[in-house]
């Protein structure tokens, strides 16, 4: 004979962890040059930069804060095309997922390029930033086009 099942009680639950956080001594001078129109990376013991900018090294675990201004303007390393962007991407239209080596940065960075169409996109192409009217300090203040 099996049991006979009822229905589970339920009560409703809501459960939220309402903080804010502050970005740090790296990533907070971070988004307030992107304010202004800046872009810094963090210089490694090695020398090389690393773009954005980290709070400790990767490698070694070491603590970083040596920032420095790197150019707005790159290389395309690697990129993937999203023919049909969907609500929640950068752009309401075609554009590129791209890996962005800029100038006086030793790492790429993962950005938005909006080159009109696929065919304006390949590896190795330069890369300006085009600047937002108006800049907040979010790393949606710019999106990269073809230079």
């Amino acid at each position: 004979m099996s049991p006979t099942l009822e229905k589970a009680l339920t009560a409703p639950h809501k459960l939220e962890y309402t903080y804010k956080r502050s970005l740090g001594p790296v990533l907070s001078p971070f988004f307030t040059a992107l304010r202004d129109r800046r872009i810094l990376g963090v210089k490694r013991r090695d020398g090389r930069v690393m773009v954005p900018p980290k709070e400790y090294d990767p490698d070694t675990s070491e603590s970083l804060d040596e920032l420095v201004e790197v150019s707005d303007e790159g290389v395309v390393t690697s990129w993937s095309w999203v023919a049909t962007p969907r609500r929640q991407q950068p752009l309401d239209r075609p554009f590129a997922y791209a890996l962005v080596k800029l100038d006086g940065a030793d790492t790429a960075l993962l950005h938005v390029v909006d080159a009109g169409d696929e065919g304006n996109m390949e590896t190795g192409m330069r890369v300006k930033a085009r600047w937002a009217d108006e800049t907040t300090g979010m790393i949606t203040d710019f999106v990269f086009v073809p230079a």
